[in-house]
Protein backbone atom coordinates (compact mmCIF):
# COMPACT_ATOMS: atom_id res chain seq x y z
CA UNK A 1 0.00 0.00 0.00
CA UNK A 2 1.59 3.61 -0.91
CA UNK A 3 0.72 5.96 2.09
CA UNK A 4 2.05 9.80 2.44
CA UNK A 5 3.08 10.37 5.50
CA UNK A 6 3.38 14.25 6.58
CA UNK A 7 4.76 15.44 9.87
CA UNK A 8 3.02 18.84 10.68
CA UNK A 9 5.60 21.49 12.41
CA UNK A 10 8.35 18.69 13.06
CA UNK A 11 10.48 16.48 11.48
CA UNK A 12 9.90 12.93 12.08
CA UNK A 13 12.18 9.88 12.84
CA UNK A 14 12.74 7.58 9.71
CA UNK A 15 12.60 4.72 11.97
CA UNK A 16 8.82 6.21 13.13
CA UNK A 17 7.88 6.40 9.34
CA UNK A 18 8.90 2.96 9.16
CA UNK A 19 7.01 1.53 12.21
CA UNK A 20 3.82 3.16 11.04
CA UNK A 21 4.30 1.89 7.43
CA UNK A 22 5.13 -1.65 8.68
CA UNK A 23 1.77 -1.40 10.77
CA UNK A 24 -0.33 0.18 7.96
CA UNK A 25 0.77 -2.81 5.70
CA UNK A 26 -0.93 -5.42 8.01
CA UNK A 27 -4.14 -4.55 7.01
CA UNK A 28 -3.76 -5.42 3.70
CA UNK A 29 -4.64 -8.94 5.37
CA UNK A 30 -7.95 -8.16 6.16
CA UNK A 31 -8.73 -6.10 2.94
CA UNK A 32 -6.31 -6.18 0.19
CA UNK A 33 -7.80 -3.61 -2.06
CA UNK A 34 -7.10 -0.75 0.20
CA UNK A 35 -5.61 1.42 -2.49
CA UNK A 36 -3.48 3.96 -0.52
CA UNK A 37 -3.18 6.52 2.43
CA UNK A 38 -2.24 9.25 3.88
CA UNK A 39 -1.08 9.84 7.53
CA UNK A 40 -0.59 13.26 9.46
CA UNK A 41 1.30 13.06 12.31
CA UNK A 42 0.45 16.27 14.68
CA UNK A 43 2.15 17.48 18.18
CA UNK A 44 -0.72 18.91 20.21
CA UNK A 45 0.17 20.99 23.44
CA UNK A 46 -1.41 20.40 26.98
CA UNK A 47 -1.92 23.66 28.56
CA UNK A 48 -2.32 21.97 32.29
CA UNK A 49 1.69 20.30 31.11
CA UNK A 50 4.37 20.95 29.12
CA UNK A 51 3.81 17.76 27.46
CA UNK A 52 2.84 17.34 23.87
CA UNK A 53 -0.18 14.93 23.34
CA UNK A 54 0.50 12.96 20.07
CA UNK A 55 -2.45 12.81 17.58
CA UNK A 56 -2.28 10.58 14.45
CA UNK A 57 -4.73 10.44 11.80
CA UNK A 58 -4.94 8.60 8.81
CA UNK A 59 -7.17 8.41 6.07
CA UNK A 60 -7.36 4.79 3.73
CA UNK A 61 -8.57 4.81 0.07
CA UNK A 62 -10.77 1.83 -0.78
CA UNK A 63 -12.81 1.39 -4.18
CA UNK A 64 -16.14 2.72 -3.31
CA UNK A 65 -14.82 5.18 -0.05
CA UNK A 66 -12.62 6.17 2.58
CA UNK A 67 -12.02 4.93 6.03
CA UNK A 68 -10.89 7.69 8.66
CA UNK A 69 -9.38 7.24 12.07
CA UNK A 70 -8.10 9.90 14.49
CA UNK A 71 -6.44 8.88 17.68
CA UNK A 72 -4.16 10.79 20.41
CA UNK A 73 -1.77 8.89 22.56
CA UNK A 74 1.60 9.82 24.65
CA UNK A 75 3.65 8.50 22.11
CA UNK A 76 2.88 8.31 18.01
CA UNK A 77 3.44 3.96 18.35
CA UNK A 78 0.79 3.85 21.15
CA UNK A 79 -1.31 6.29 18.83
CA UNK A 80 -0.60 3.65 16.04
CA UNK A 81 -1.60 1.02 17.80
CA UNK A 82 -5.22 2.48 19.09
CA UNK A 83 -5.28 3.46 15.30
CA UNK A 84 -4.97 0.01 13.72
CA UNK A 85 -6.89 -1.50 16.19
CA UNK A 86 -9.77 0.82 14.91
CA UNK A 87 -8.75 0.61 11.34
CA UNK A 88 -9.20 -3.15 11.45
CA UNK A 89 -12.75 -2.90 12.68
CA UNK A 90 -13.52 -0.37 9.96
CA UNK A 91 -11.80 -2.05 7.37
CA UNK A 92 -13.85 -5.74 8.16
CA UNK A 93 -17.21 -3.47 8.62
CA UNK A 94 -16.26 -1.86 5.34
CA UNK A 95 -15.58 -5.19 3.53
CA UNK A 96 -18.78 -7.28 4.75
CA UNK A 97 -20.77 -4.25 3.55
CA UNK A 98 -19.59 -4.57 0.41
CA UNK A 99 -19.67 -8.23 -0.05
CA UNK A 100 -23.51 -7.96 1.45
CA UNK A 101 -23.87 -5.73 -1.49
CA UNK A 102 -23.23 -7.46 -4.07
CA UNK A 103 -24.72 -11.61 -2.87
CA UNK A 104 -28.24 -11.66 -4.38
CA UNK A 105 -30.40 -11.26 -1.34
CA UNK A 106 -33.16 -14.17 -1.48
CA UNK A 107 -36.46 -13.54 0.07
CA UNK A 108 -37.16 -15.90 3.54
CA UNK A 109 -40.40 -17.74 3.95
CA UNK A 110 -41.76 -16.83 0.24
CA UNK A 111 -42.51 -19.89 -2.07
CA UNK A 112 -40.93 -20.65 -4.92
CA UNK A 113 -42.21 -19.35 -8.24
CA UNK A 114 -41.01 -22.39 -10.51
CA UNK A 115 -39.57 -19.33 -12.74
CA UNK A 116 -43.37 -17.99 -14.20
CA UNK A 117 -43.22 -14.57 -14.20
CA UNK A 118 -46.18 -12.53 -14.52
CA UNK A 119 -46.66 -9.51 -17.06
CA UNK A 120 -48.78 -6.26 -15.81
CA UNK A 121 -50.95 -6.62 -18.79
CA UNK A 122 -51.97 -10.76 -18.33
CA UNK A 123 -53.06 -9.48 -14.63
CA UNK A 124 -56.84 -9.80 -14.46
CA UNK A 125 -57.93 -6.76 -11.94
Amino acid sequence: MRLQMQAIHFDADPKLLTFIQQKLDKLDTFYDRITSGEVFLKLAKNENTKLHTKLLEVKLYVPGGTVFVKEQGSTFEEATDLAIDTLKMQVKKFKNKRNNARAPKVAEGLPEDDGVVLLAEDVEE
